[in-house]
Parts: C-alpha cells; sequence; structure tokens
C-alpha cells in the first residue's frame, strides 16, 4: 500500500508558553514532509495577527507550504482583501476560506456590514485573483447551522463552482462516515479533492465538547472504550490504534491525503503517521 501524503493544521500561539508549544509541534512534524500546513484563525477572528506573523514565519524560515486560514468575521471586503495581498507578497500560495465563527458570545454569526456574506463569496473573490490554491471546509456530519438535509453538500458544490479547488473536512470518528459523504459529493458532481480531516484524540473529554460544538457525531462504542482505557490508564494506546485504523481503512478505499488537526500538540499525530509508513525524509536543518 502506498504511504500516504499528509498535511498539519496548527494554532497561532497566545502566549509565550503557546510558543514554544507551537515550535516544538513544528520541529516535531516538519521532518514529516507534509504537503502543506494550516495556521487557524481564533473564533471571531481573533488571532488574526497572530496568524499572519505564524504564516510568515513559517513560511519564511521553514521553507513550509502554507496555507493561510482566511474568514470571513469581523473585517469589510477591503480589509480581507489587504490580508490576502500581503499574504501574496509573503509567498503563500495556499488558503483556507471559511466563514468563520461568530465571537464567544455573541450568538449567531452575523456578516460585517461591508464585508462578505459567506464562504462562497468570499472564495469567489479569492478565486478571481488567479494567485492562491483555495481550499475550503467540508462537513460530512451535518454543520450545525445547516437546516437542511444534504445542505453541506449542496453548499460544498457552490464553493467548488465559485473557484475552490479542494476542501478538507471537519473531523470524524468512523470511516463510514467520510465513505457516505464523499460518495454523496461524488453523486452531485463534486469532482475536486475532499480531504479528510483527522483529530488524533489527546483528550477524550475535550474532545467530546469540541464534537458537540462542531455537530460531529460521537459513537457510543467509542465512549465506552476511551471510559475503560482512562480508568485502566491506556488513553494514549486507544487513541493511537483507533487513529491509525482509522486512517488504514480509509487508505484501503482510496484515500491518498489525510490533514491532521494537532491541536499544537505533535506527539500522537506523529505517531499516527509513524504507523501509516510516513516517516521522517528531511532533518530539521533542512527545513530551518
Amino acid at each position: 500500500m502506498p504511504t500516504p501524503n499528509v498535511s498539519f493544521e496548527f494554532f497561532p500561539p497566545q502566549s509565550l508558553e503557546a510558543s514554544f508549544r507551537l515550535w516544538d509541534t513544528v520541529q516535531t512534524l516538519a521532518p514529516l514532509d507534509p504537503n502543506f500546513v494550516s495556521v487557524t484563525y481564533g473564533a471571531g477572528g481573533t488571532t488574526r495577527d497572530l496568524t499572519h506573523e505564524a504564516v510568515r514565519l513559517l513560511h519564511r524560515k521553514y521553507q513550509l507550504n502554507v496555507a493561510a486560514h482566511l474568514t470571513c468575521v469581523n473585517a469589510s471586503r477591503d480589509e480581507t482583501m489587504d490580508i490576502v495581498r500581503g499574504y501574496k507578497e509573503a509567498g503563500v500560495t495556499q488558503i483556507v476560506a471559511l466563514r468563520g465563527d461568530a465571537p464567544k458570545g455573541a450568538g449567531a454569526f452575523q456578516p460585517h456590514p461591508d464585508g462578505f456574506a459567506n464562504s462562497v463569496e468570499l472564495t469567489r473573490a479569492l478565486a478571481e485573483t488567479g494567485d492562491f490554491h483555495i481550499r475550503v471546509g467540508a462537513y460530512p456530519d451535518p454543520h450545525p447551522d445547516c437546516k437542511t438535509p444534504g445542505g453541506d453538500v449542496d453548499w460544498l458544490k457552490k464553493k467548488i463552482d465559485a473557484g475552490a479547488h479542494s476542501s478538507i473536512t471537519q473531523f470524524f470518528f468512523e470511516p463510514d462516515t467520510f465513505l457516505r459523504f464523499r460518495d454523496t459529493c461524488a453523486a452531485a458532481g463534486i469532482d475536486a479533492p475532499i480531504v479528510p480531516g483527522i483529530l488524533p484524540i489527546e483528550n477524550w473529554n475535550g474532545v467530546k465538547k469540541f464534537a458537540a460544538r462542531c455537530g460531529t457525531s460521537v459513537p457510543q462504542w467509542l465512549d465506552d472504550a476511551f471510559t475503560t482505557a482512562i480508568r485502566d490508564g491506556r488513553e494514549e494506546l486507544l487513541a493511537t490504534t483507533i487513529c491509525t485504523e482509522l486512517c488504514s481503512t480509509l487508505m484501503d478505499e482510496g484515500v491518498e491525503d489525510f490533514h491532521f488537526y494537532t491541536l499544537n500538540k505533535p506527539h500522537l499525530t506523529r505517531d499516527v503517521c509513524h504507523a501509516l509508513g510516513v516517516t521522517q525524509k528531511t532533518t530539521l536543518e533542512n527545513v530551518a
């Protein structure tokens, strides 16, 4: 079986301690030669400036192919496109275009009066520049704001038709969740690559809360397994096994690319990559 292609998502640091954690994550995972790495925005665009700084540093210092997150939150069209021009000047060639979440405590998303109303509008504006490979979000489980059956597939098609080149899914826990979604997208005429987003489970209770906010379905068998593993002190072993099996099953079904949500905690992601045959291809000196 061929070795899969991998990519990693990082958070921008908001403190000195978080800065050390980010750079430890980069130094651990960069030698695996990822296709690209992405850097998130905080909810409501709260880490916008930190994201820009991290993107530029990862691109310049480590020569990583960086896909910068860009959202519609709390910015006018002109402000957003200024950011886009700054990314181009910095040599960034990929953008992950997202609507973004409302600021904490603000309730439902509300577009800026002079901003992009949604991710389709943002994607179209980026596509018109002709400067970027545009990645967008996809949702195998229904997005919390999706009100109609099949709405997530319809919305993804609109983003692809607006100019997106590929998509990255929200995390999920069972392979059939992704495979059914992939088949439904193909039936709807979506032929752009759909990369599964993989979340190695570092902290099960935290992940369950995260899943509830994202609309990700949590199977009972998985909750039972982690309850037992936590009791027996085998949580990390279980997490590595489950994540590796998830990816292996998807590879058996023809999946060649995985995007790992690292949460700036690299070691479980690294161990899963090693189990999948993705090993160190370069040294830190080569990427620094």
